[in-house]
């Protein structure tokens, strides 16, 4: 059992790597614009998983593993940047009107979901990873289960980062007659896009 205090440390030490825009919130802003609201919640779901699979993780010591093995960090930090510019250039293909005999290119059924998009998106993120590695560990209570103590900030994190993309969608949902025009979701499926591109080149230099 957690006490409340290190959660609520834990939750105000994590949120700025939260409120930071990152691949979660690029997504929803292209799904909730294109789409509607509803679309948000896939995002929030693989964002979600995202973060259970780091959690996991780390109780099994992988990530431990990763983060002190420069090559397997590299590898991930690799793979996650190579996905965020490949979807990059997806999203900004899926922007370019084609003429009706020139039939759209569409990503694979499952890769092209925004469950899988998001979920990807975190799982290779190496500095998700880190977050349970280096800031979980400062507000674990000594001679206690680790499992359920990750466990916890895990789901606190979830919760958190949840609320955060709710504001967001309902933000972004608020203005729907605007963006709804097709011009606006041009312009931002391809804000969208450069965004990604960002995220990929910053996680493959750093």
């Amino acid at each position: 059992m957690v006490s409340l205090y290190p959660v609520a440390a834990f939750l105000v030490a994590v949120f700025p790597l939260i409120a930071t825009p990152g691949a979660s919130l690029a997504l929803l802003t292209r799904q909730v614009t294109r789409e509607g609201r509803r679309r948000a919640v896939p995002v929030i779901l693989g964002t979600v998983t995202g973060l259970y699979v780091h959690a996991g993780l780390a109780v099994a010591g992988l990530s431990a593993l990763i983060m002190h093995s420069s090559l397997a960090f590299t590898v991930v930090k690799l793979a996650g940047a190579a996905y965020l510019i490949g979807l990059a250039g997806w999203t900004w293909r899926s922007s370019t009107p084609r003429a009706p005999a020139a039939p759209r290119r569409h990503l694979p059924k499952t890769a092209g979901s925004p469950y899988v998009q998001a979920l990807l998106g975190n799982v290779l993120n190496p500095k998700a990873a880190s977050i349970y590695l280096t800031l979980i560990p400062q507000f674990i209570t000594p001679h206690r289960p680790v499992t359920g103590q990750i466990l916890t900030f895990a789901t606190a994190h979830a919760l958190l980062i949840t609320v955060w993309l709710l504001v967001w969608t309902g933000l972004i949902g608020g203005a729907e007659r605007m963006l709804s025009t097709p011009r606006f979701k041009t312009a931002v499926t391809r804000i969208t896009a450069v965004t990604l591109l960002a995220l990929g080149i910053r996680s493959a230099v750093a």
